[in-house]
């Protein structure tokens, strides 16, 4: 239970003492600052806890903005001011100032002038046509009450529980009816974290339909896909609309996403198998080159958007973008041609109903393909261009983002003085070509060959001098791309060669399991928990480690026991990282993250 404080003069019929009930508050009154001061000392230090004038006119939900959103320690609204624990002591000093007699005294409410004299940052939230006023006199009272009559703010709940910027499938064809829905959730007492696992389920069922092979188990696993995809979006919706958010709700809204999608993959690869047609390699393709596409998401987004001064991050191309998104339609447009997730789980359910799971991984590769080459290339024009410094901490990301094992780390220390005479495109060009020459190899010389295991020391290497100086360069966000599209690739190629049943699926969970903890390390950076505790890269060996290990093993064993070799490792990193992530996020202080940019 949080507590509010109502603060000043009683206004007779006024409903404030109910709309705080409402919202969950145990209402308490003060006649004066040195009684609320004393009241808010009585509050168990656990507590939310909130000043409220008793005048206040305005909508409950300006209030609930106001009052109750768990991101952030210190928020207020005119009138009404409040504080979570973390946040307590700065509201004491403030009301301590105001009965020294030290405090503000050009505001008349008590609420505001504590808001004058906090001394950390307050949150305030956008409003909107919400009314949030404290009037002086009956007139002005009259008014405020006019104005709160005259706006629906129930219908403005609604329409702000709806992401801000979110794809034209998502906007026009799904979150017209699934605010309603996240309304009747929200009235029946469920919760995000319930809604994000129903949808979760609700994925992996029509994995199990799309893997009967049969057109009837293709079309429910098409039709089951969008209702996901429904929940996926009302459970993002839910918590705006409640305020409910956690960092663990952040978590699993993250991580299902991309399990759903890559289960669904391997549902559509078992369906396939079935009816005769083996499309494995197709089903890891795609899961390879959607991750790559979101490690380039995530590392520009890290080196350019939180890792530099954006003020002075323009350039030409960011200054066409910001012009073009002035003309309406092309904002649609370029929203739908990167295939958001919306876009694509659409193209994926229909082709699973009306085609077949080849044509289907046809599409989305190439869809795929395109998209990430569109958005590649227009943010190396942006970075080519760009004029903000790098900071350390975007350098820092990077690195994390790379994930070097203690092979690449230990020789990067050796080769710290070679690589400062290198220029500065070199990391991701050496990134580049030590990947290209191993997934090359591996690809193009017979399974159980010494070559492939050559081109990984090379990479090795490679990757370690890439990596050797802080990544500030313009383009050193590419490094971690790189480094994941080498470590799948290989894998991938591979397991293609080895031309065994089974191979292809083994090797489609190891790659599932290193990307999820290459997922969990972006969300805890996002989350500013820093990243993965070094011993965990360690016991996986990072990128280079686990590359070298592979070559290994399919150098060394027969392609039977290659394939028993990945579905071990397989098996052995998915518990390590589950183990390590879930214990992470449970436990752990770290904000929420709601991203309200990322659609892909």
């Amino acid at each position: 239970m949080s507590t509010a404080i109502l603060t000043g003069q009683p206004v007779p019929g006024s409903p404030i003492e109910g709309e705080l009930r409402s919202l969950g508050f145990d209402v308490r009154t003060a006649a004066d600052a040195a009684e609320a001061e004393t009241l808010l000392a009585a509050v168990d230090s656990g507590q939310r806890v909130a000043v409220v004038d008793a005048r206040f006119v305005g909508h409950v939900h300006a209030l609930r903005l106001g009052l109750t959103d768990p991101r952030f320690p210190l928020a207020a609204i005119p009138g009404a001011v409040t504080a979570q624990p973390a946040a307590r002591q700065a509201l004491t000093r403030a009301l301590a100032r105001e009965t020294s007699g030290t405090g503000s005294t050009l505001v008349d409410s008590l609420a505001d002038r504590l808001v004058e004299g906090l001394d950390t940052e307050v949150h305030r939230p956008e409003l909107g046509s919400l009314v949030a006023e404290v009037p002086t006199d009956p007139q002005t009272r009259n008014e405020a009450r006019q104005a709160v009559a005259a706006v629906d703010d129930e219908a403005v709940r609604l329409k702000s529980a709806v992401k801000a910027r979110d794809g034209f499938f998502t906007t026009y064809c799904i979150s017209p009816y699934s605010r309603y829905l996240a309304r009747w959730c929200a009235r029946r007492g469920l919760t995000p974290n319930q809604v994000t696992t129903a949808s979760l389920l609700t994925a992996l069922v029509a994995a199990g339909c799309a893997a009967t092979g049969t057109r009837g188990g293709f079309v429910a696993a098409g039709l089951l896909l969008l209702f996901s995809f429904v929940l996926d979006c009302t459970d993002g919706q839910l918590a705006r609309y409640s305020l409910q958010y956690s960092t663990l709700g952040a978590w699993l809204d993250a991580t299902f996403d991309r399990a759903k999608e890559y289960a669904y993959y391997a549902g559509l690869a078992l369906g396939a198998a079935r009816g005769g047609d083996d499309v494995w390699a197709l089903a890891l393709g795609a899961m390879v080159l959607q991750t790559c596409r979101h490690v380039v998401d995530f590392s520009f987004h890290e080196a350019h958007v939180v890792g530099t001064d954006a003020t002075a991050n323009t350039s030409p191309t960011a200054a066409l973008s910001d012009k073009l998104d002035s003309v309406g339609w092309t904002v649609w447009v370029r929203r739908m041609i990167v295939l958001p997730i919306g876009e694509r789980w659409a193209m994926i359910a229909v082709l699973t109903a009306l085609t077949t799971p080849r044509i289907t991984f046809y599409a989305l590769l190439v869809g795929c393909a395109f998209a990430a080459t569109y958005t590649t290339a227009g943010r190396v024009l942006r970075s080519l261009t760009r004029k903000a410094p790098r900071t350390d901490r975007a350098a820092e990301a990077l690195a994390d983002l790379a994930d070097s094992g203690p092979l690449a780390q230990n020789l990067a220390r050796a080769l710290g003085s070679t690589a400062r005479r290198l220029p500065g495109f070199a990391a991701p060009a050496l990134a580049l070509l030590g990947g290209a020459v191993l997934v090359a190899t591996a690809a193009l010389t017979d399974f159980g060959g010494p070559w492939p295991v050559l081109a990984a020391l090379l990479y090795t290497a490679t990757s370690a001098l890439a990596v050797a100086r802080p990544l500030r360069g313009a383009l050193d966000w590419l490094v971690p791309p790189f480094f994941r599209a080498a470590e799948y690739g290989t894998v991938l190629a591979l397991a293609a060669n080895a031309e065994v049943n089974g191979a292809l699926p083994a090797a489609f969970g190891l790659v599932a399991a290193v990307a999820y903890h290459h997922y969990d390390t972006v969300y805890r950076i996002r989350g500013d928990a820093g990243a993965p505790p070094a011993w965990l890269v360690r016991v996986i060996g990072g990128h280079e480690g686990r590359t070298l290990l592979v070559t290994v093993l399919a150098a060394v064993l027969t392609a039977s026991q290659f394939k028993a070799a990945l579905t071990v490792l397989a098996v052995a990193v998915a518990l390590v990282v589950l183990v390590e992530s879930i214990r992470f996020w449970v436990s752990a202080g770290a904000p929420a993250v709601h991203d309200e940019g990322e659609t892909a």
